[in-house]
């Protein structure tokens, strides 16, 4: 029988949204004065240095930010929350005593690295990390005003950091010093919104936090593999450009992902903070959520078609009346990757029913599909061009098959 969606979950929606409204022009009116301080070059160097941090807290909370909106509500989650912050506690220490031993062990790191941009690596991971578990508990929680405060916050701290601190010295060290400087506010201000409070004493014990990574063991020995290849392939990209094609090339691509991806992330991902607990909670009394996930479908793939439009008529008009001349490759950058950024957007909320269904080892087989599909796709062509328009087709189908597969995994027992 079809049940219809509660009004709350679409009441939810338009709530997050509306608050992400300020959080989704910030890094676009960011974008508009950093490209009038920063070269090409410089944000090529800055973004290939963030996707290895970015890499990185998703490494050390072992996934387990991911698992909260599947725990119980109340001290159960709590505990989760803090149990996540103490893994990416951990897992950074060892982190950190390996960074310093590879630096004494092979000295050449440090020339092929500047020290600064090292020296900030693990700890701008950390805030990340923080950051991101700090939103995953509050969407969980379905605190959503305090969601929207939160990721405001996080994006104007960043971007109002790297340009005040980029006009003395405009060079990709300043651009990820500024981006550990608003981690570290946007992580104090996630402290004193939402104060973790004190744990009943049966869960002040560190048996409990062992107790909780045994029962969420799937998500470190599968969720993660998956989504480390997930951040890689993401960042890749960069990566490869700017090895092959030069950080010039590379910074038009970083600055196309960072404008047309800030947005539609930003958006993409206020739909999963809402469908993620609303699916959940379904699945676990019915066995299936078919009608969340169709009307879900339905509304991100209208939101896609709308922006493929405005992409087409409007990217060179947006990029070189916005950032200046030297930036209209990314224009056209922004059109090759249409098919990718129209069913990214579609996909990636829907995603959460790997976990919601338990199925993380369907999803690790099909990240490691898009692993090697990337490498194929940016090595084998010659040039900068062909590269990322086989990249941007090579996504899309795949994610046409993500698609199907959660779509299956809705369906529950009626599969």
């Amino acid at each position: 029988m079809r049940v219809n969606i509660k009004n709350d979950y679409w009441k939810s929606i338009a709530s997050v949204l509306t608050g992400s409204a300020v959080a989704q022009a910030i890094p676009i009116i960011g974008a508009l004065i950093l490209a009038r301080i920063f070269s090409p070059g410089e944000f090529g160097v800055y973004a290939s240095w963030l996707g290895v941090v970015v890499f990185i807290s998703v490494i050390i909370t072992g996934r387990f930010e991911t698992s909260l909106a599947i725990e119980a509500d109340g001290d159960p989650r709590r505990l989760a929350f803090v149990s996540t912050l103490v893994t990416a506690g951990i897992a950074s220490f060892f982190l950190l005593v390996l960074l310093v031993a590879a630096t004494v062990l092979f000295p050449a790191i440090q020339q092929k690295l500047a020290l600064p941009l090292l020296l900030c690596t693990l700890p701008t991971a950390m805030t990340i990390a923080i950051v991101q578990s700090w939103q995953s508990w509050a969407a969980a929680e379905g605190a959503y005003r305090k969601l929207t405060v939160m990721r405001v916050a996080n994006a104007g701290a960043i971007t109002v950091s790297q340009i005040i601190i980029g006009l003395f010295q405009p060079d990709a060290v300043v651009l990820a010093l500024g981006y550990l400087v608003g981690g570290m506010l946007a992580c104090a201000l996630c402290t004193t919104l939402m104060p973790i409070g004190k744990l009943p004493v049966e869960y002040r014990k560190f048996e409990s936090v062992k107790a909780f990574w045994y029962r969420q063991r799937r998500f470190p020995l599968l969720s993660l593999p998956a989504d480390a290849i997930n951040t890689a392939a993401a960042q890749l990209p960069i990566i490869i450009v700017a090895s092959r094609y030069g950080a010039e090339v590379a910074g038009l691509l970083a600055m196309t992902l960072r404008i047309l991806g800030a947005p539609l992330g930003l958006l993409g991902k206020s739909v999963l903070d809402v469908f993620k607990r609303h699916a959940a909670t379904r699945y676990r009394e019915y066995g299936e959520c078919r009608d969340i996930y169709l009307q879900t479908f339905k509304v991100l793939s209208g939101g896609s078609i709308v922006f493929v439009v405005a992409i087409l008529f409007l990217s060179e008009t947006l990029f070189v009346i916005a950032f200046g001349e030297q930036w209209r490759v990314s224009a056209a950058i922004a059109i090759w990757m249409l098919p990718y950024f129209s069913l990214a957007f579609i996909a990636s909320p829907l995603s959460y029913m790997v976990y919601i269904a338990g199925k993380q080892h369907v999803d690790l087989f099909w990240q490691i599909a898009l692993l090697i599909m990337t490498f194929v796709c940016l090595t084998v062509p010659t040039h900068y061009e062909s590269a990322l328009k086989f990249y941007s087709a090579g996504y899309a189908l795949l994610y046409v098959v993500y698609i199907i597969m959660s779509y299956r995994f809705s369906l529950g027992a009626k599969k």
